[in-house]
């Protein structure tokens, strides 16, 4: 009877899920079947009908076995295989007492009691790996859960890989389109060149346009850098892909769209040297003359004002020249110590423009760009000032102000040369020095000392 116990509830827990697995619908039939077969043979052998019920134990002992061969042999039950060993033994020991009960029931009734102590050992195994198969089917939901998110991240790592492959499509033919145009500017700059090399105007400044020219490189080699790098970066992420290696891979592809703004930030940078160029082809001759400085900064302050004017109709300021009517004429290179007061003065009514912009975006309506170049004679020379009531420069990049090519202004406002070129004109040019004083948000002045020569 107890065998045929058994035999439901093994084929009871056969037939359900285990977890996310479950057994296919024809093993489900199979076993609803032995479950039915079951079932009649435990109502038989309650009967207690001598040769009927004998002859139901028997075909129950038939019935198990098959269970446990058809379970153990069977590669899509290899799952169940922790439930048979757990019953395994009080089969064992039901078969041999129902088997010594019928050879010998006098035997029987003399170890009775090792039988029922045995079947009481089995059943605590049986309960023993009962729980044993519960926590085995739970790590095994969880490794069929974990590999079904492991097939989830795949998928959406190949999407992502495809969708990386089309954005590195298109940025590499960016980089392309801007390798040709720095091939053309580089093109115009050596046209530039040649054209300069024949001008007479450009004898004096001869120092000035190799310096120009060689500096021009520094662009050029930025872009080749971040061209060179670029393309390591985009080998890596490759690799980074193949590998699955999903965030790694983005932090390459930020890098790399890092490197191609840069590449188009040094493009643009290129573009405005080769006008500057052009500009500063229209020098002056570099003899030094007697020249009355306090006349200079009047027609270069409003020669200033006027361009912007010219420029920008609805721009408005106000300027003032402080002359020093004592200080007599000096020997200095008039075209270019105009062209550093032309900077510097421009310079100044640029930056009061845009804090007033700033201020009229908040409201106040009021403010007036100003600029002042004050003129005084002191024992070496002449002391010129150049203050304006704009924005200022922070401290963190006073020192940077006159390095070639520095500039704070947006691209395609300034190239950073003006106040570089400034300084090499009055300490190089004329032995002076140039130094700035800034309040940020208050004012900036420009002061200019140039000896008696």
């Amino acid at each position: 009877m107890i065998i045929a116990i058994i035999s439901l509830i093994l084929l009871y827990y056969l037939k359900r899920p285990m977890g996310l697995i479950s057994v296919s619908p024809e093993w489900k039939r199979i076993f609803n079947g032995g479950m039915v077969a079951a079932g009649v043979l435990l109502a038989v052998i309650s009967l207690n009908i001598t040769i009927i019920s004998d002859l139901a134990r028997i075909v129950s002992f038939v019935l198990i076995g098959l269970i446990v061969y058809v379970t153990l042999r069977t590669e899509d039950l290899q799952h169940r295989k922790g439930m048979i060993y757990a019953w395994l033994p009080i089969i064992g020991i039901e078969v041999i007492q129902a088997l010594v009960e019928i050879i010998s029931e006098s035997f029987y009734k003399n170890y009775e009691t090792y039988f029922e102590a045995a079947g009481f050992f089995a059943f605590i195994w049986a309960i023993a790996m009962w729980i044993n198969n519960s926590k085995q089917r739970k790590a095994l939901e969880m490794e069929k859960l974990k590999a079904m998110q492991r097939e989830k991240e795949f998928q959406i790592t190949e999407s992502l890989k495809t969708q990386l492959e089309r954005q590195v499509a298109q940025r590499t033919k960016e980089l392309t389109n801007q390798k040709n145009e720095l091939q053309h500017a580089l093109k115009d700059l050596q046209a530039a060149q040649n054209q300069l090399i024949h001008a007479e105007k450009m004898a004096s400044l001869g120092e000035l346009t190799a310096g120009i020219a060689h500096e021009i490189q520094n662009p050029l080699n930025f872009v080749n850098n971040f061209s060179d790098v670029s393309t390591e970066l985009l080998t890596e992420l490759k690799e980074e892909l193949e590998a699955g290696n999903k965030e790694d891979a983005l932090e390459i592809l930020e890098d790399v769209i890092q490197n191609l703004g840069k590449i188009h930030h040094h493009g643009k940078r290129a573009d405005s040297i080769v006008k500057g160029m052009l500009l500063h082809s229209r020098s002056s001759t570099g003899q030094k003359e007697l020249t009355d400085i306090n006349a200079l900064a009047d027609e270069y302050l409003r020669l200033s004002y006027h361009g912007l004017r010219a420029k920008d109709k609805s721009f408005t300021a106000d300027f003032k020249l402080e002359e020093d009517p004592s200080l007599e004429k000096m020997n200095v290179v008039p075209g270019d110590l105009g062209r550093v007061l032309l900077n510097l003065i421009n310079n100044g009514f640029y930056a009061a423009g845009e804090k007033k912009k700033e201020l009229a975006e908040k409201g106040n309506t009021e403010f007036l760009p100003k600029v002042t170049v004050s003129i005084k004679k002191v024992d070496s020379g002449v002391e010129i000032r150049v203050r304006d009531n704009g924005k200022g420069i922070p401290e963190d990049i006073k020192a940077k102000i006159f390095q070639p090519f520095f500039t704070t202004k947006p691209t395609g406002k300034g190239t950073g040369l003006g106040l570089s070129m400034s300084y090499d004109i009055v300490t190089k040019g004329h032995n002076g020095e140039i130094n700035v004083i800034s309040e940020p948000g208050e004012f900036t002045e420009f002061e200019i000392k140039i000896p008696n020569q």
